[in-house]
C-alpha cells in the first residue's frame, strides 16, 4: 500500500474496550502463589490492564488481549518476583526492556517505597508507561535508552540495587546488559519461562566475567489451566564489572561471552 494512501487509526474509529473486572481474580491467583494483593492494590491493577489494553489498539504492546489470561501471565507472573526477591526498603530498581512494564510496575504497585526506573529502547512504550504511572499515581523514571548504552553512562553504571529484567534475552546476552548497571552486592534478576538450566550452564562464564555469582534459582507453576513454568534466576555482583563491558549491541548478540 502506497504511503500516501494510509491512513492513521484515530480515536473516533476505534471500538471501546469491553468493560471487565479482575480484582477478586487477581487477589485469589496471586494468592495461589504465596502473594497478599490488597483490593486499594487490585483497582490499580485493573486501572493499569484497562489502558494496556486501551493502548494496544494503537502500538504493539502485548499479544496477550484476553484480560483473564492477562491475569496470569502478565500480573500474577510478575508478582512471582515479589515472592521470590528480598527487596531492601527503598530499594533501587532498574526494570532492562520494561515492554509494557512488566515486572516493573507490579513491583512498584505492590512496594510503593521502591525507586522504579524503567528503561527500554522504543520512546512510544515509555510515553504509555508514563500514563500508566500517571493514573496509577506512582512515581518512577524514565530512560528511553538501549541497555549498552545505560550500562556504560557513569550516573547509570553500578547505580542500581537490583536490575531485572523478562523475558529480553538469553541468559548470556542478558547478563551482559543488565550486570553493569547494579552496585556491589546488588542483584541481577532474571524472569524466564522454561529451560532456565540450560541457559544458566550456557552464561556460567559470562556472569563470573561480570561481576556476580548465582544466589538461587526458583522454579514457580502459575495457577492456569496449562499450569505453565515460570523460573527467576537471582545473582549478586561480587566484583565490579570490567570496564570493557557492556559491549556494543551488535557483539553481544552476535558473539555472546562464552
Amino acid at each position: 500500500m502506497r504511503e500516501d494512501n494510509r491512513r492513521e487509526i484515530n480515536e473516533a474509529e476505534l471500538e471501546p474496550v469491553p468493560e471487565f473486572d479482575i480484582k477478586d481474580e487477581l487477589i485469589a491467583k496471586a494468592k495461589e502463589i504465596g502473594v497478599k494483593v490488597k483490593k486499594d492494590q487490585a483497582e490499580k491493577f485493573q486501572r493499569y490492564l484497562e489502558l494496556l489494553l486501551d493502548w494496544n489498539r494503537k502500538i504493539n504492546l502485548t499479544a496477550i488481549t484476553d484480560p483473564h489470561e492477562a491475569v496470569i501471565k502478565h500480573f500474577v507472573d510478575s508478582l512471582t518476583f515479589v515472592k521470590t526477591v528480598k527487596i531492601k526498603e527503598g530499594a533501587k530498581i532498574i526494570d532492562v526492556g520494561t515492554g509494557a512494564g512488566f515486572p516493573g510496575i507490579p513491583i512498584k504497585i505492590m512496594r510503593p517505597d521502591v525507586k522504579l526506573t524503567l528503561l527500554d529502547g522504543l520512546n512510544k512504550r515509555l510515553v504509555f508507561l508514563k500514563e500508566v504511572c500517571n493514573e496509577l499515581d506512582i512515581e518512577a523514571e524514565f530512560v528511553h535508552k538501549r541497555a549498552e548504552e545505560a550500562g556504560k553512562l557513569k550516573e547509570m553504571r553500578q547505580s542500581y540495587d537490583i536490575a531485572c529484567a523478562r523475558a529480553v534475552a538469553r541468559m548470556n546476552t542478558l547478563a551482559e546488559y543488565c550486570i553493569p548497571l547494579i552496585k556491589m552486592k546488588g542483584l541481577f534478576v532474571a524472569m524466564k519461562g522454561p529451560g532456565l538450566e540450560e541457559e544458566m550452564t550456557e552464561a556460567e562464564n559470562a556472569i563470573e566475567i561480570l561481576g556476580c555469582k548465582v544466589n538461587q534459582t526458583e522454579k514457580i507453576i502459575l495457577p492456569d489451566a496449562e499450569h505453565s513454568e515460570r523460573n527467576i534466576a537471582v545473582m549478586q555482583k561480587i566484583d565490579w564489572t570490567p570496564k570493557e563491558y557492556p559491549r556494543h549491541g551488535n557483539k553481544i548478540s552476535k558473539s555472546p561471552i562464552v
